[in-house]
């Protein structure tokens, strides 16, 4: 199910507190999904969205997947140059809820040549319904906390969503792999090994850039992967004699 809410101003706000202690209370209800106890900071939201400005000022179509309660959106939707278009998208219903709730205060003191169009989805990246195509995906998603199967899917479908050329954009937190060794079954250590092989075979296909974000709390690294572009077609011999 998608529930839609459009029209977002350019002006960025800190998150209130109250959205902090929400994100914890989702961690808690189920941290496999939610990845975290915090939404990203300001230097990690700034590196998330660097391939944004990278682009500008020309207009955008960009998707930002696992939006949370909006601490990367906040960041995001200024650097958006006028006529871009961002759909948003959580599958957690209470984190979508919230992004309706931002999306529509916002609108409400928009100026019109300060707007970019913004649609608000509660589905999952892979039931995402539309015929669009991005120049940068900014993906919040736990990949770690997934199945092998699931990362595939929604590697597999980012890819797919992409122009060619355009980019993907994601952090993994540091230390993780480490923590789970010592800390987590072994079963969830072995998953977790096992995913970073693949995202490891991703960005050998890929053209990738990668730097680490100290600012954050934990800190995170935060890759950029480009979808390539198509092979020029080879020159036919003898064309033109």
């Amino acid at each position: 199910m998608n529930s839609r809410t459009s029209w977002y101003d350019r002006d960025p706000h800190l998150p209130h507190p109250a959205e902090r202690w929400a994100f914890l209370v989702e961690a808690v209800r189920d941290m496999r999904t939610t990845g975290a106890v915090a939404p990203s900071g300001p230097a990690l939201a700034d590196a998330l969205t660097g391939p944004v400005r990278a682009r500008a000022p020309r207009p955008l179509t960009v998707l930002e997947a696992g939006a949370g309660t909006g601490a990367v959106t906040r960041v995001l939707v200024p650097q958006l140059p006028p006529g871009s278009r961002l759909d948003v998208i959580d599958a957690n219903p209470r984190f979508a809820g919230r992004l309706r709730h931002l999306v529509v205060a916002r609108a409400r003191r928009a100026e019109p040549a300060a707007r970019v169009r913004v649609d608000v989805h509660h589905t999952r990246v892979e039931q995402l319904a539309t015929d669009r195509r991005y120049d940068v995906i900014v993906s919040g998603l736990p990949l770690t906390n997934f199945t092998l199967g699931q990362v595939r899917t929604i590697m597999d479908r980012y890819l797919e969503l992409l122009r060619p050329g355009g980019v993907l954009t994601y952090f993994a937190y540091l230390g993780t792999r480490p923590a789970r060794t010592l800390l987590a079954p072994p079963a969830a250590a072995r998953r977790h090994r096992a995913v970073d092989a693949v995202m490891d075979a991703y960005r050998r296909r890929c053209p990738t850039s990668c730097r680490t974000v100290w600012g954050n709390l934990p800190p995170a690294r935060v890759w950029q992967l480009q979808r390539p572009l198509p092979a020029p077609r080879p020159t036919e011999v003898g064309a033109g004699r």
